[in-house]
């Protein structure tokens, strides 16, 4: 399971070193794509597949639906974990989060969250704040 929070810096050449913790449960490969709320999503291939078989079967006829599949499928590609434990951000995905030099990489259960260091620490704030009424309405769910 992925879990905490580390500081990283991506380099000029949009290499971004996974803390090792982390490699051991992504393995040799894994994919990256568009996250929500301009992060990127780095999944193992096992926990990928489980996703996109899960989308892949969202009804055609809903524009939600699509448009979700957009995001998530088509932003998707495979990444290799170097031997120095660092992966490529394609350029796109770059300019999708809004990356600049320092990273905040976040564990979050079955997969890794890429964030801009400010993007993160504006968005853990508010969240922060709103704890409480975020757990209230989870409770409607069971957490």
């Amino acid at each position: 399971m992925f879990i905490g929070e580390y500081t990283y810096n991506l380099d000029s050449k949009r290499r971004l070193a996974i803390p090792a913790k982390f490699r051991k449960l992504l393995g040799k490969k894994a994919v990256i794509t568009r996250g929500l709320d301009n992060c990127l999503f780095l999944f193992p291939e096992k926990e990928w597949k489980k996703l996109a078989e899960k989308i892949s079967k969202l009804p055609l006829s809903q524009a939600d639906a699509r448009g979700f599949a957009r995001i998530m499928l088509a932003g998707a590609t495979d990444v290799e974990i170097d031997s120095l434990g660092r992966i490529l951000i394609p350029e796109y995905l770059k300019k999708y989060a809004q990356l600049t030099k320092k990273v905040v990489i976040a564990g979050i259960a079955n997969r890794i969250e890429i964030w801009d260091e400010k993007v993160w620490r504006k968005y853990q704030e508010r969240t922060e704040k709103e704890a409480g009424d975020i757990a209230e309405r989870l409770k409607e769910l069971g957490v």
